[in-house]
């Protein structure tokens, strides 16, 4: 099994191809670099604090046997804190793309099991967080309009 990785593409962002058009041909490495950290930003909150799916769903809390064995520093995907730990980004070219390495984990708990796996992965209940929200969305946009205004006002200097 591979890692978990969210992949955006701003051209299916109609208002923000329109601003980076603006731009011409300009290397966009720091744009990309500051969207990969939003969105490392956001899926470290929706982990540690939200407990949401992108959608703003809440996840399934843990059934009663697991919870069992949890004790008060737990809570769902912060265990130990490896799943948080392992969110990272990476800008490699035109793509940023927000994920974890840890392959089956991170998987498993962005899709939740099949019925087709061992009993104990095959219930765990998909709890999303990789994504992006509404609002997400929307701090990203500020972040290319910024970067946007940024370069027009060095052009126009």
């Amino acid at each position: 099994m591979s890692s978990v990785a969210l992949r955006f593409d701003l051209s299916s962002v109609a208002r923000l191809q329109e601003r980076l058009t603006q731009l011409g041909n300009i290397n966009r490495g720091e744009l990309l670099d500051a969207i990969g950290a939003e969105v490392e930003t956001q899926t470290h909150r929706r982990i540690r604090d939200e407990k949401t799916a992108p959608d703003g769903t809440p996840w399934e809390p843990w059934s009663k046997n697991y919870g069992r064995g949890r004790h008060g520093g737990h809570s769902l995907l912060m265990g130990e804190g490896d799943l948080d730990d392992s969110i990272q980004y990476l800008v490699n070219g035109d793509e940023v793309e927000t994920g974890s390495n840890i392959e089956d984990y991170a998987a498993i708990h962005q899709f939740g099991g099949t019925s087709d796996m061992a009993p104990g992965p095959a219930s765990i209940p998909a709890r999303e967080y990789l994504g992006l929200s509404d609002e997400n969305i929307d701090d990203i946009a500020a972040i290319v309009d910024d970067f946007v205004d940024e370069h027009i006002a060095r052009v126009i200097q």
